[in-house]
């Protein structure tokens, strides 16, 4: 019977060994021993368990249940802290449970999102507000929006950045780059400087604009420009992109019959303000970008659109349609073939 029990002894003795030995070598050991470098999250409330899933799952720890047995042998769940980290699959779980409760290693890198339809002027206020510059500061570099600068000699020209972008060639020199900067999520160094961030934008901007696109628009006998300055008026106007091309084809249909584009999108622009239904007043404003006061496109575009909306300028949808409107309650775009139906549209839904 002592023997027995001196067997189960040895027995656990050896099992605990073991266990320590695989405990050690779990926390010690790495995914690979050349591993390359990942960003990866915290965020804020989130649970042991699903920080080491999500470690797990970005291939940068080989077992969630030593990384829990780690934080809750040693009592670090409290020190785990939120924030985005640079980690790498040659890490060991002990040295990635250190860098996460001691907050190293944090990214140096930041998401900036800019919203398709923003124009410059809310792009400045979204860097201001998220603390990385002063508004006026982009507008200094790209150019004031509205802004003639052969007429406004006491403000001081903006970067001229066409000789290193060829899609600026036909964009008139006097104007600001409203239209180019390309919106989208970017991941910038939190160090980047304005200029840094234009750049990534304009050279998005050249990527998204394919050749293809390039040699369609030389075919329709238009300018990128011209194509920009149309799509920042659909962009503004309509979501949908089907709806968008069928916009892009009324517009275009306005251009070539001599009418005004009659956009409320470009009155926005010029008053500042957005509202379900402009005034008689409002569309008698002097600006060059009001559309139902002059003919034609504005003198450039009113807003930085997204990819949809250009591939819309340069692929409309004709239809019989003449106009429409978007409802304030749902954004559904309602087009109409006559103009006494447009108008029976408007008392519906723009109460």
């Amino acid at each position: 019977m002592l023997a027995k029990i001196k067997s189960i002894i040895v027995l656990i003795i050896i099992f605990l060994a073991l266990a320590g030995v695989f405990y050690w070598r779990g926390i010690n050991s790495a995914v690979s021993k050349t591993g390359e470098d990942t960003l990866f999250l915290v965020s804020p409330g989130e649970s042991v368990s699903q920080i080491g899933k999500n470690l797990t799952e970005a291939n940068l720890i080989k077992s969630e249940f030593y990384f829990k047995a780690y934080i809750r042998n040693n009592d670090l769940e409290a020190k785990l802290q939120a924030g985005e980290y640079v980690l790498n699959s040659s890490l060991s779980i002990k040295k990635i449970v250190q860098i996460l409760t001691g907050g190293q290693a944090q990214s140096e890198e930041r998401n900036i999102k800019i919203i398709e339809g923003w124009n410059i002027r809310e792009i400045s206020q979204y860097f201001e507000r998220e603390g990385m510059f002063q508004s006026e500061e982009l507008l200094e570099l790209v150019g004031f929006p509205q802004v003639d600068y052969r007429y406004n000699k006491d403000i001081p020209k903006p970067k001229d950045y066409a000789p290193s972008f060829d899609f600026l060639a036909d964009k008139p020199a006097y104007y600001g780059l409203e239209g180019y900067l390309f919106p989208d999520t970017y991941r910038v160094f939190k160090d980047a400087t304005l200029d840094d961030i234009v750049l990534k934008m304009l050279n998005n901007f050249d990527k998204k604009l394919t050749p293809e696109m390039r040699a369609d628009i030389k075919k329709q006998d238009k300018t990128i420009y011209e194509i920009v300055t149309m799509a920042s008026i659909i962009e503004k106007e309509v979501r949908n992109e089907e709806d968008m091309k069928i916009v892009s084809g009324i517009f275009w249909d306005r251009i070539k019959n001599k009418q005004a584009l009659e956009s409320c999108a470009t009155l926005a622009y010029v008053l500042g303000v957005n509202k379900p239904q402009y005034t008689t007043e409002d569309t008698k404003i002097d600006s060059l970008y009001n559309t139902y006061k002059n003919r034609g496109l504005p003198p450039g575009p009113i807003s930085n659109p997204g990819l949809k909306a250009i591939k819309a300028a340069i692929y409309p949808t004709y239809t019989d349609y003449n106009y429409f409107l978007s409802r304030p309650d749902t954004g559904e775009t309602v087009f109409s073939k006559t103009y006494e139906e447009h108008i029976r549209n408007k008392a519906k839904y723009l109460k």
